[in-house]
């Protein structure tokens, strides 16, 4: 049996990406000093590598599928050499130009600026799009300390990735553009999506992680009504498709099922309450499959 070659980024991605593979059935265990994870399907093989060389790998054709995010797919130029399957919508960042809140950043890149960053190509983009002259200086990890208003910064600009913008306030740096939106994504190689087993296997892959991620944002409404109160209660309810409606014992009216967005549940259950539902019960979701 031929496997599915698998690439895993390090860290945040990874605690997020095994988490969604357990939830669809899929378990891994990453031994010691190793970067080899075991798990329980004969057909899938799954290595550790670090983010930012993963789709490089993949475009390279050593994997079949990564987990990467966009940004390193843009950074290492590759985003033409591989597919995207989906947006997994973990860690959503944004690749920002920051500079020294006291700064001027108009007159700061109309001169010479040394720019701190790891993304050195989208940096170079960058740059050459905004007419800067700009001199890249890599770093490696936290970033921000480089950057401040003296003589004696190593840089003038910063470009990194911010979620919330916190560590840049906190090392008074302020976004001055974006350049990009990220988050962690499924790609797939060109040569694995021309390959009719490997496709349909990578596709089974999406639709599971498409029902597990569907749950996540939902719930299972369940309430008791009476006959009386049934009509105004079907019309006054959201639901997935329509309500699940079964008649309750001895006529006593009717048990309703509804699967509804969990943001829709503080304002849904005061209503549900009014329309006359009795016994309403919350429950989570495994998977959705629409």
């Amino acid at each position: 049996m031929e496997k599915l070659n698998i690439l895993i980024a390090k860290g945040r991605i990874y605690e997020s990406v095994v988490e969604l593979l357990k939830d669809v059935g899929i378990t891994l265990y990453l031994p010691d000093r190793t970067y080899y994870p075991i798990t329980n399907q004969d057909d899938l093989a799954f290595q550790i590598v670090k983010p930012q060389i993963s789709s490089a790998l993949l475009a390279d054709e050593k994997a079949d599928v990564a987990f990467s995010g966009k940004d390193w797919v843009y950074e290492n130029g590759v985003q033409d050499k591989v597919e995207e399957i989906m947006d997994l919508g973990f860690d959503p960042v944004r690749i920002v130009v920051a500079a020294p809140e006291t700064a001027d950043f108009d007159s700061l890149i109309k001169k010479p600026v040394t720019i701190a960053t790891e993304y050195q190509n989208l940096s170079r983009q960058w740059a050459k799009e905004k007419n800067v002259d700009g001199k890249i200086f890599r770093t490696w990890g936290t970033s921000e300390g480089f950057v401040q208003d003296n003589d004696q910064s190593l840089a003038q600009l910063l470009i990194d990735n911010t979620s919330t913008g916190s560590s840049l306030r906190a090392n008074h740096l302020k976004i001055c553009d974006t350049i990009m939106t990220s988050s962690t994504r499924m790609y797939a190689s060109k040569k694995a999506m021309q390959d009719p087993v490997k496709k349909q296997k990578i596709l089974e892959l999406k639709m599971l992680f498409e029902a597990v991620l569907a749950a996540r944002s939902r719930v299972m409404l369940e309430m008791n009504v009476s006959k009386a109160n049934f009509d105004a209660l079907i019309k006054g309810i959201p639901s997935m498709k329509s309500p699940t409606v079964s008649p309750l014992f001895a006529d006593g009216g009717y048990a309703v099922k509804i699967a509804v967005k969990k943001s829709e549940v503080p304002t849904l259950l005061p209503k549900l309450h009014q329309l006359g539902a009795t016994d309403i019960l919350e429950y989570e979701l495994r998977k959705v499959m629409m």
